[in-house]
């Protein structure tokens, strides 16, 4: 018997094959999209997928600006932060997150969704989110996927 077969192949820092994604929020539902998007940052569309290894692609995602939340989550997503002084709490909704930096609500959702320890701090920082149509990535020649075929 041929026991080489057998064994399981690990991906590491030097065999991931890491590319750069272009996604287009355009018209996309908040939490669909960022878990579509976390699943590719953690690598996890990939036959050499491991658990504990950043094998994951690059992603870009344009258009923040013109995502979709459905319901009255526009009014009622509540995101709580703390100053670090007493009684410093501070709540604001998805629409005052909204108007200052449309970006944010996307990597907030996406880095809820990545691990808590430093592999997902790791993974975040494969994540560029741009508000408008143009970004800077143009070197890195980024592949535009639909996540509508992914899902």
């Amino acid at each position: 018997m041929d026991t080489l077969s057998y064994k399981t192949v690990s991906a590491n820092t030097q065999t991931v094959d890491k590319q750069w994604v272009l996604v287009d929020a355009e018209g996309q539902t908040l939490g669909r999209l960022s878990s579509a998007v976390a699943k590719i940052l953690r690598g996890k569309n990939k036959p050499n997928y491991t658990p504990h290894v950043d094998c994951g692609d690059n992603v870009a995602i344009i258009n923040a600006d013109k995502i979709e939340l459905k319901g009255k989550k526009w009014d009622d997503k509540v995101y709580i932060s703390h100053t670090g002084y007493p009684g410093g709490q501070r709540t604001k909704t998805a629409t005052q997150i909204f108007e200052k930096h449309p970006e944010r609500l996307i990597e907030k959702a996406i880095k809820g969704m990545l691990p808590k320890n430093k592999l997902g701090a790791d993974l975040f920082t494969n994540l560029r989110v741009f508000t408008g149509e143009e970004h800077n990535l143009e070197a890195q020649k980024p592949k535009k996927i639909n996540l509508n075929e992914l899902l």
